[in-house]
Order: C-alpha cells, then structure tokens, then sequence
C-alpha cells in the first residue's frame, strides 16, 4: 500500500472514529500556505485541528513520533489562517493528533486520540 492510500485510510478511519464521539466534521484537507490541516472538526463550541498519523509497520517508530517542532509550528500557522479565512477568532480551538496503526489485514490495531495534543510546547504529545 502507497503512502498516500494508507493516509486516506487513516483520515477515513479518523473521521469515522470522531462522529463516532459526536464531532461534526467542518472540513477535509484544510490547505493555506501555511500547511495543511488533515480534518477540522467541531466538538461542542470548540475547532479542533486534527492531524492524522497512520502506520502499517514501526520501522520509521510510532506515528505520532512524527510530530516534529516544525510540523507543530505549521500546525498551529494552518489552524490560525483558518480560523482567519472563516472569521472565527474570538472561539475556542484546540490541535488534537490521531494516531493510527494499521495490521497486515488491513485492521486498525490501534488508535490513539491525544486531545489538545499541540500547544506550542516542545516537547508535547
């Protein structure tokens, strides 16, 4: 499976799993010059930023572990722009990180959903 099928896979697998705890979806692949945000969510009066990590072996470690200093800043530049573009920026908002790791049948065999996971902190997560 190609990288960018088993990060379709991921989302697709993260969207199901926050309806699931009664987020509404606002938007897919959030794109800005600052970056990329994976899914932008609403959970009661709050935006959530939702990175994606998905896996299918640990030889590059966790998925989560991927979460650098940069792609912490690029986050957090995407989630302000977007807030910016929809006038949002009195509301509250949060960077949440969905880790997924996929089994060789295609099974999630772990998800793990770090709520407020990006606060600027080195560090964090």
């Amino acid at each position: 499976m190609r990288r960018r099928q088993i990060g379709e896979w991921g989302e697709a697998v993260a969207l199901r799993h926050l309806e699931s705890k009664g987020y509404r979806i606002r938007a897919r692949n959030w794109r800005t010059p600052e970056g990329e945000v994976d899914i932008v969510a609403q959970d009661g009066d709050t935006i959530v930023f939702v990175e994606v990590k998905a896996r299918t072996t640990r030889n590059f470690g966790w998925p989560e572990e991927s979460i650098t200093s940069a792609k912490r800043r690029r986050l957090q530049r995407a989630a302000w722009a977007y807030l910016q573009a929809h006038e949002m920026l009195d509301v509250m908002w949060r960077i949440d990180v969905i880790a997924i790791d996929r089994s060789s049948s295609g099974a999630v065999e772990r998800l793990e959903h770090y709520v407020d996971a990006v606060d600027g902190e080195p560090g964090v997560l």
